[in-house]
């Protein structure tokens, strides 16, 4: 038990850090060159003016202060893990302002009565807030449905206000016929990719948070070990 325990822990020591900022800030450059891309082929002109509704623009928004947010969260995982290496190699040193690993560790020292209060408390820091953003990420895709009900709806109303069909005027009844299923059609699109890509943003800030609370056990294991 102990030789696996030392082997842990050796390979835990030998973790490099994931550049998980660099790979936002990669993302966030493929999604300024596609909506560049998107904005020359009159794409964007298209959205906003084929969904009267406006549940495509409040998706749109809600995508850019989200990715914007996982943006800063990552630099506070990013600045966090830098604090705990930092301290795993130079023990004696003054910790960081407000590390996280810090008072785990110094908690972890303390034996307090609740032994998994300490973990609770850094998994609340690392990711508790991501519940939020989790609920946001839903919330895109339930706006594109709803787009999508109001849509079949307006279609299916004026389909019920037809009373009778002249050929003559057969292109206008078509068109009126489908903008509801172009809202429909437009709002389900976007929701179901502005929901894709925060939620690969989320999972990647989740996968980078575990990582973090394995390092920080680790080495809490080596500091009970020496107490």
């Amino acid at each position: 038990m102990k030789i696996s325990l030392s082997r842990m822990l050796a390979s835990g020591s030998q973790k490099k850090i994931e550049p998980i900022l660099f790979e936002w800030f990669t993302l966030i450059g493929m999604f300024i060159f596609a909506a560049w891309l998107l904005g020359i082929r009159g794409v964007w002109s298209l959205l906003l003016h084929s969904d009267p509704t406006g549940i495509t623009m409040i998706i749109i928004i809600m995508f850019s202060i989200a990715t914007i947010w996982c943006g800063t969260r990552s630099r506070e995982l990013h600045r966090q893990r830098q604090s705990l290496e930092y301290q795993k190699t130079n023990p004696g040193s003054p910790p960081p302002a407000d590390s996280w690993a810090y008072e785990y560790w110094e908690a972890l020292r303390s034996n307090p009565r609740d032994s998994g209060a300490p973990m609770d408390v850094l998994s609340e820091r690392t990711h508790g807030i991501h519940s939020t953003a989790w609920w946001v990420n839903s919330l895109q895709l339930k706006l594109g449905l709803l787009g999508k009900v109001i849509g079949f709806s307006i279609l299916a109303m004026q389909i019920g206000h037809m009373q009778n069909f002249d050929q003559s005027q057969a292109q206008d009844m078509l068109r009126e016929l489908t903008s509801g299923l172009g809202i429909a059609l437009l709002t389900t699109m976007v929701g179901l990719v502005a929901n894709i890509f925060l939620g690969l943003q989320l999972t990647r800030l989740d996968r980078f948070a575990d990582e973090f609370i394995v390092q920080a056990q680790l080495h809490g294991l080596k500091i009970k070990a020496k107490d």
